[in-house]
């Protein structure tokens, strides 16, 4: 099996139940649920693989608060070699509303402080050479990831495999943040975006066509995955068309956090050497079960069969 790593987003969530509609300024009403818990994109990555029991590498900063002493405990042994920056740890609040509906609130805190050296310092780039990592959390990272073509340049010349999931800008998708995406995924071999992520990225509304031309920008071999929730995730490969794989029906009781559940499955898959089908089913799996329990269940074993690949 290659070596997996995950790089970007390690920050606190406080999820809130809200049964209710959003109420007036000035005004106070009570929520039906409460959780305090690890969040960002790569720090569920990490949970998730180590649920799943994959051996891997997380590269992360935090804040020299309170809160960054509760993630560093909450990762363990992984978080040794994490770097601290002065000043509060990154926090988002994330609402939940009847219908599966969410709204989050974020503070900036420590991830736009990140910088390429305390990457270079968490990683052990010897280990994890012919591997995968994951980079997450793009346009809250900023130092990061105007480091991303040197970040890029170290892991081609340690053979290992760049998978990006950028997650949505805070701005939207300008023409910057478009050519700057653009640019990013030349150097990418597995693009896991969201379906509104890969439509609002190519500025095509069909997410089969935004998906096809979006790889044709990766490079040679890419894969680029977009996810679309309850109706599972599609992948375009050059080799391979379009592939899709729907995700089983379940019970919702969380979605906060599924597209990570779902990279952990992918990649993990696909550092197995699986075929593109059976790392999409095994993303959807583990996504529908992480979704659907409490406490939450990684069951990434494929409950369903992937579609034939539409060309």
């Amino acid at each position: 099996m290659r070596p997996l790593a995950v790089i970007g987003n390690v920050n606190v969530d406080l999820i809130l139940g809200l049964d209710a509609p959003w109420p007036e300024m000035g005004t106070e009403i009570s929520v039906d649920s409460d959780e305090l818990r690890i969040g960002g994109s790569a720090g569920n990555c990490s949970l998730a693989w180590s649920a799943m029991g994959f051996s891997h590498q997380i590269a992360a900063t935090v804040g020299d608060d309170v809160f960054g002493q509760w993630l560093r405990k909450g990762f363990g042994i992984r978080a040794v070699r994490w770097q601290e920056h002065a000043g509060a740890t990154t926090v988002s609040v994330g609402v939940t509303h009847p219908g599966d509906e969410r709204t989050f609130l974020t503070t900036r805190g420590h991830l736009p402080k990140m910088r390429l050296d305390q990457v270079m310092a968490a990683l052990d780039l010897e280990m994890l050479a012919g591997g995968i990592a994951l980079v997450c959390g793009s346009f809250l990272t900023d130092e990061l990831t105007i480091a991303y073509p040197e970040l890029f340049a170290s892991a081609a010349d340690h053979d290992i495999r760049i998978a990006l999931d950028t997650g949505w800008p805070v701005e939207g998708w300008t023409e910057r943040n478009r050519a700057a995406t653009r640019s990013w995924l030349a150097a990418c071999d597995f693009a896991l975006f969201n379906e509104r992520e890969t439509t609002s990225l190519a500025g095509i509304a069909d997410v089969g066509e935004a998906t096809r031309q979006l790889q044709a920008g990766m490079r040679p071999g890419g894969i680029f995955v977009a996810k679309s929730g309850a109706l599972g995730a599609l992948a375009a490969t050059a080799g391979e068309g379009l592939i899709h794989a729907p995700a089983p029906e379940v019970h919702v009781i969380d979605t906060i956090g599924a597209g990570d559940v779902f990279n952990a499955g992918f990649l993990a898959a696909m550092a197995e050497g699986e075929t593109t089908a059976t790392a999409l089913s095994r993303g959807t799996s583990a996504a529908s079960s992480a979704i659907s329990t409490s406490p939450r269940r990684y069951d990434a074993k494929p409950r369903h069969r992937v579609a034939e690949a539409a060309r």
